[in-house]
């Protein structure tokens, strides 16, 4: 007979293994072992170390244990009525953008209101296992960055850098600082592949071969080359023009980057940039004229812009709970076209007049909507590069979807699977049809029901369904919501603030 609690610590190995989409012979191959000693530890017949709990956790990019707890979970008790205002908090994805960034500079950085997330706190482990001095100021979120004279690469997090997709934006600075290095493969949200190789591309006519091997990307800088001609990007990615401005910030000269992002984020870097002094021509566009510097070393204070994912999250908590609260600090220059497409779906609302974030360039309104009949588009809604509907709002129109009236289409046609894990909303009363892994077709309006789901392994559909189980009659349970943590700070409790009941727990691993 297995021990117990043993066999308590595989089923919750087991749970992530299956949340995570793998196959036990996928998890053997991660950890170096073979599938039965896998399928051993899954049915508690397996001794096992904290560094091997550890490492599987790692391996699957959920804590499975921590000390007395195992993953965290979610219980929402519905339906709910919120109240009251809430800010938007500062971007998640300008926030990694520019703590990447900040390997471009020998002085100081100071990043004002950083979201503490996951995905922050990944970044700030890997940067300090390099040499980085890294100090949280204040419960505002003010972030000091003080690098080390050299970077010790040999040292690197491993396990961190491994259950973040962000690393891979380590390669445009690091280019200019050593000639060869190794960085890990990168993790993230499950979404189907992301090839590496727009990057490679963005970053070639710099001199950058990197060949991946062994859980690896192994990186070599040949000093000799350097961009002759305009650089043209394959893919108007957000992260490759990111890539691309960094590796151009320390190139000595004029860099011109075409079908360049000219996203939220993207900004926000730039602006970063032209703080430590680069020049850039075209913020906004989508060619961008960036002047290099061969060296930074400024002392630079920045305070990165609201986040219009969350500002979006927040306005379809309060659509699909059939609310009225007011969502400050919204970046409107990022979401007029949502604001165009929910208003043809009969949603009514006010907006304030205009005013400057602390960046001192971003927009902002508050935004407070009215509880409104809706009906379904007429057309599909999918997502465009910006100032197209943002590809990381799109999934918060199914959950508000299933509230309108009629038939609405979603077409994901970036990601190969996340349109997948919308389906999740059936669980609760949604008639989500997947007609393939890029859309969905739903039909409302929806009569949401409580249940017990594991969360999605991708962020925007894990709230998406959150947000449903606010809506829900009865209790609902979220199961793991590491991948939320990784991208929202403290939403359960805000949305409590707002009069939500959301309660935290954790299953309990005896004797451990």
């Amino acid at each position: 007979m297995s021990d117990p609690n043993l066999s308590r610590i595989g089923t919750l190995i087991r749970d992530a293994r299956k949340h995570r989409g793998w196959t036990q012979a996928q998890l053997a191959d991660e950890l170096g072992t073979s599938q039965s000693a896998v399928n051993r530890i899954e049915r508690g017949h397996q001794n096992l170390t904290l560094e091997t709990i550890g490492r599987i956790g790692a391996a699957l990019e959920a804590p499975i244990m921590s000390i007395g707890s195992g993953p965290t979970h979610l219980r929402v008790t519905g339906p709910t009525r919120l109240t009251g205002s809430i800010d938007v908090k500062t971007s998640k994805n300008a926030g990694v953008a520019l703590l990447c960034a900040s390997l471009l500079n020998r002085g100081r950085t100071t990043l004002r209101r950083v979201a503490r997330i996951e995905e922050v706190n990944r970044l700030l482990e890997v940067l300090q296992s390099i040499g980085y001095r890294t100090t949280w100021l204040n419960e505002a979120g003010d972030l000091e960055l003080v690098p080390p004279r050299e970077f010790d690469l040999s040292a690197i997090d491993v396990s961190a850098a491994r259950r973040t997709r962000s690393i891979i934006m380590f390669l445009g600075p690091l280019m200019h600082r050593d000639s060869r290095f190794d960085l890990p493969y990168a993790g993230g949200c499950d979404l189907g592949k992301r090839t590496v190789e727009p990057h490679l591309i963005a970053l070639r006519p710099f001199g950058l071969q990197v060949e991946a091997t062994e859980g690896s990307y192994h990186a070599s800088v040949d000093d000799e080359v350097s961009p002759r001609r305009p650089i043209v990007l394959t893919e108007r990615g957000d992260t490759v023009t990111e890539n691309a401005l960094m590796a151009a910030a320390l190139h000595d000269g004029p860099t011109t980057i075409r079908n360049a992002s000219s996203n939220y984020m993207v900004q926000d870097l730039c602006f970063y940039l032209e703080k430590l002094g680069v020049k850039i021509d075209g913020i906004g566009t989508t060619t961008l004229e960036v002047y290099g510097r061969s060296e930074i070393d400024v002392d630079v204070d920045y305070s990165p812009s609201e986040d219009p994912i969350e500002a979006m999250s927040l306005l379809a908590a309060a659509i699909v709970t059939e609310s009225e609260i007011t969502v400050r600090r919204v970046p409107i220059e990022f979401m007029e076209v949502e604001l165009a497409l929910l208003e043809e779906m009969g949603l009514r609302y006010d907006r304030s007049p205009e005013y400057v974030a602390a960046n001192g360039q971003t927009r902002l309104v508050d935004i407070t909507p009215h509880v409104s009949p809706l009906r379904s588009p007429l057309d599909k809604v999918h997502p465009m590069p910006f100032p197209g509907l943002n590809i990381d709002n799109l999934p918060f129109f199914a959950v508000i979807a299933a509230k309108a009236e009629g038939q609405t289409l979603l077409h994901d046609w970036v990601y190969e699977n996340r349109a997948i894990h919308l389906a999740g909303l059936n669980q609760l009363g949604g008639r989500v049809t997947l007609l393939d892994p890029h859309r969905v077709m739903i039909e409302g309006p929806t009569h949401w029901s409580g249940a017990e789901i594991m969360c999605p392994p991708a962020l925007r559909p894990a709230v998406v369904i959150l947000l449903a189980m606010l809506a829900s009659k009865g209790t609902s349970v979220l199961r793991n919501v590491y991948v939320i943590q990784r991208g929202y700070e403290s939403l359960a409790e805000r949305l409590n603030e707002l009069g939500a009941n959301i309660e935290t727990f954790h299953d309990a691993v005896p004797g451990v």
